[in-house]
């Protein structure tokens, strides 16, 4: 148990300091490298700087993660996309309010996410080391179920209310994102972001080329999305109508077996 507590406090702290920087580096894109991804930086800013709306978000996914590792021995990327830069960032928010000086600062998320990652990573495998197996099953059938009502329900409404809080704009593209994401992807949240990310951009430099191109990026996001994942079908099935040969034929040309 010594030893896993070692080993996993080195790797938190290592996976921490680089995904804490890796977050703080996006905001500084394009005149520095970015070492993150976008999704961690568009649902960072869908908390608005807020430490409460951070810590939420991360404690939402913590729990699949948890269940994960109990469960199947397995870590989930939750842990460094979503958990350790947006608690880091509720702990730095605390005490300073302004993003500029924390959030965006990838010495002081560095340092503060390599401190949760030593001690989020080590919790996780201590406690997946010391639960015994038949009390693996019990958590797992506890944990998950929650996790996914979590994630899946309240994390999409939390969102959709921030988007609306936000102002009528980006309300009225999170909450048409958001639909389309939950229809097509069985997740609202992404399209929320989405939908936060158009409005924002538009209250802040009007319909220019850059927020034109994003909106276009999104409509073929959406397209492709739902062309690769078989929802045109599904949607022409649930008419009760009959598919045409030439879209059919169009999957399986897609489609590897």
């Amino acid at each position: 148990m010594l030893i896993i507590l070692l080993k996993s406090v080195i790797i938190g702290g290592l996976l921490g300091f680089s995904a804490g920087v890796g977050a703080a580096r996006m905001y500084h894109a394009p005149k520095s490298q970015g070492l993150g991804a976008f999704r961690t930086l568009g649902e960072m800013n869908a908390c608005e700087g807020d430490a409460a709306a951070h810590f939420s978000f991360g404690l939402g996914f913590f729990f699949n993660a948890w269940a994960s590792v109990v469960g199947a021995g397995a870590f989930t990327q939750d842990i460094e996309h979503r958990i350790i830069p947006n608690w880091a960032a509720a702990a730095l928010l605390i005490k300073n309010k302004n993003v500029e000086e924390t959030i965006h600062n990838p010495k002081k998320m560095g340092i503060v996410s390599a401190i949760i990652g030593a001690v989020v990573v080590a919790f996780l495998n201590t406690t997946a080391a010391a639960i015994p197996e038949s009390l693996q099953v019990v958590a797992v059938s506890v944990l998950v179920p929650a996790a996914t009502i979590l994630i899946n329900t309240v994390m999409p409404v939390l969102f959709w209310l921030a988007a609306i809080d936000a102002g009528k704009r980006s309300g009225f593209w999170a909450t048409l994102f958001g639909g389309l994401a939950q229809l097509v992807m069985g997740n609202a949240v992404p399209g929320v972001v989405l939908g936060i990310l158009i409005g924002k951009g538009v209250d802040e430099s009007g319909w220019n080329r850059i927020t034109k191109s994003i909106l276009v990026a999104i409509i073929l996001l959406f397209i492709f999305s739902g062309f690769f994942r078989g929802f045109d079908i599904s949607l022409i099935e649930s008419f009760k109508l009959e598919v045409p040969n030439w879209l059919d034929s169009l999957h399986n040309v897609f489609t590897i077996e």
